[in-house]
């Protein structure tokens, strides 16, 4: 059996620190890499990370914390990426270690922006790391509610299913429950489009759009998702460890992708449905990202997406639309309007 060794968390955000607190109660000592040595030391002082999920407290003897990305990478046998997505690459630009022979998880629900790649192909592709070590965790599982010990649901995603067993494992309590899968691919794909499929949720909501709506929206959602999942798996030319990548995809209705795609499009802490719903009612992209003060990876996602799409040729009326309102500055009342008129 498979083990993942030790493990680090690589970023500092509310997801990050919710991960880590899983993490911990298992192993009792985790790695952690945040890029600012001064919320370092204030999450020293304080016990608890101080710039989010500030309720959660920590044991600060079971962490070994680092600003220096090298020496983490190093040390640790398996690493836990949980940056946005748009700064993956400029953390990485530091690395001289050499990460192929490491366990990658990838929690980042985001595409790599200019590389238009999902984090999987990215690491191998620029850092050598084969599929086999390559994993990623995907479900519904806001930040907020898993710190709250709410009853959530994750699947891990690895060519090697015996790896993503065992890092199941360490994620696995009363509150976590757990899957795995092969389809990596799908999972970070559905992660991507989620977040683009809430913020055309968020903007309905904002032109006050109801329930009704948005029950047809989230649909017609699932449907485009799906559409898509489908072309890349037949489109992508895996090498053959990773080939099992393709073949096996989960169905669509599994709570990877659907139940993803439901939380994300309805509930309170989304951040891209927030950053929708403030577009909706008026706000520019500028104005709405300076008042979150949080990061809504499909922002990013969506101009990455409709990129890829490009040589995809899938029908996507939703991505065009959000694409439309955020990047061409169509107004959102009447792109909505076309898209209204595309459903049944």
């Amino acid at each position: 059996m498979y083990n993942c060794g030790s493990i680090a968390i690589i970023g500092g955000g509310s997801w990050a620190t919710a991960i880590a607190k899983i993490i911990i109660g298992h192993t009792h000592h985790i790695g952690w890499y945040m890029r600012r040595d001064d919320r370092i030391e204030d999450f020293r002082r304080l016990q608890h990370n101080p710039a989010y999920l500030t309720g959660v407290h920590f044991n600060i003897d079971e962490i070994f914390f680092s600003s220096n990305l090298n020496e983490m990478v190093q040390k640790y046998d398996t690493l836990v990426f949980v940056t946005p997505s748009p700064f993956l690459k400029n953390h990485l630009k530091k690395l001289k270690t050499r990460l192929s022979e490491k366990f990658i998880v990838t929690a980042i629900k985001g595409i790599v922006p200019d590389e238009n790649l999902v984090c999987s192909e990215y690491f191998h592709q620029v850092y050598d790391v084969p599929y086999a070590n390559l994993a990623c965790i995907g479900g519904p599982s806001h930040a907020e509610e898993v710190a709250l010990d709410r009853l959530s649901y994750l699947t891990v995603g690895c060519a090697d299913l015996e790896k993503a067993q065992a890092f199941a494992d360490v994620l696995t309590s009363n509150t976590i429950k757990t899957k795995t899968s092969t389809d990596v691919l799908g999972i970070e794909y559905g992660s991507v489009l989620k977040n683009v499929y809430a913020i055309a949720a968020g903007i309905c909501s904002g032109l006050k759009y109801g329930d009704n709506f948005q029950a047809v929206l989230m649909s017609n959602a699932l449907q485009e998702m799906n559409r898509f999942l489908t072309v890349v798996k037949e489109m992508q030319d895996y090498e053959s460890e990773a080939s099992t990548i393709s073949s096996k995809a989960t169905s669509i209705i599994d709570s990877a992708y659907m139940g993803d795609l439901l939380v994300t499009g309805y509930s309170k802490f989304s951040r891209n449905r927030t950053f929708g719903t403030m577009i909706g009612k008026g706000y520019s992209v500028k104005s709405a990202q300076i008042e979150m003060e949080m990061i809504a990876e499909g922002y990013f996602g969506t101009k990455c997406m409709k990129e890829i799409n490009r040589r995809m040729h899938v029908n996507m009326p939703i991505l065009d639309a959000v694409y439309n309102i955020l990047y061409e500055r169509i107004a959102p009342q009447i792109e909505i309007k076309l898209l209204t008129d595309s459903f049944r």
